[in-house]
């Protein structure tokens, strides 16, 4: 069995990695990722997993993971902020508050797709005007949901989480292995 990694983030590669499975391939998927109008983050994210998975062609013997997470402030979806400005305003509405992080992965074979839906809870700690400035400055926000990511810097706004830092980071590691795992896949190091 082969295993395809359909996603082009370096920090699901290396999540991957540190449960022992080293894609044979990766292929980035090429979907449009605009939520519906009326989308909640729980949905938003699990349809995102599915339609990157069926937008990547596999053949026997390949097994496809595919995975999306964002960060949920209420009902509303944090993606990835397009600019400095978005960034901001995503830290600017966490600040202070916990938030939801969802996280979903795909799994498929030619014969069957598994789908695992995660949640996770974050609260962040009221940050200051010069905290936000710190951060922004620093360009750790760039492509990542809701404008940071727990395992850099903006760690130090973090007192509390509830549920899996993995799924947090974007891939959710026991779950993962699980689905792999049904899929007929073993864990094997990097040569």
């Amino acid at each position: 069995m082969r295993l395809i990694l359909g996603s082009g983030s370096p920090r699901r590669l290396e999540l991957l990695a540190q449960i022992g499975f080293v894609p044979d391939e990766v292929r980035v998927p090429d979907i449009d990722e605009t939520p519906a109008g009326d989308e909640t983050p729980r949905p938003y994210v699990t349809r995102m997993a599915r339609e990157k998975s069926n937008a990547i062609e596999i053949t026997d013997g390949e097994v496809l993971l595919t995975a999306d997470t964002s960060v949920a402030a209420g009902r509303r979806i944090l993606g990835k902020p397009a600019d400095e400005a978005e960034a901001r305003e995503f830290l600017g509405l966490l600040s202070g508050r916990r938030h939801r992080v969802h996280s979903s992965i795909a799994v498929r074979t030619t014969e069957r797709t598994w789908i695992r839906d995660v949640e996770s809870r974050v609260r962040m700690k009221r940050l200051s005007r010069e905290e936000i400035d710190g951060y922004i400055a620093t360009g750790d926000w760039r492509g990542k949901a809701g404008g940071y990511a727990i395992q850099g810097p903006a760690a130090a706004f973090v007192p509390w989480i509830e549920g899996s830092f993995s799924a947090i980071m974007g891939l959710p590691l026991h779950e993962t292995a699980q689905l792999l795992q049904a899929a007929g896949l073993s864990t094997r190091s990097a040569a």
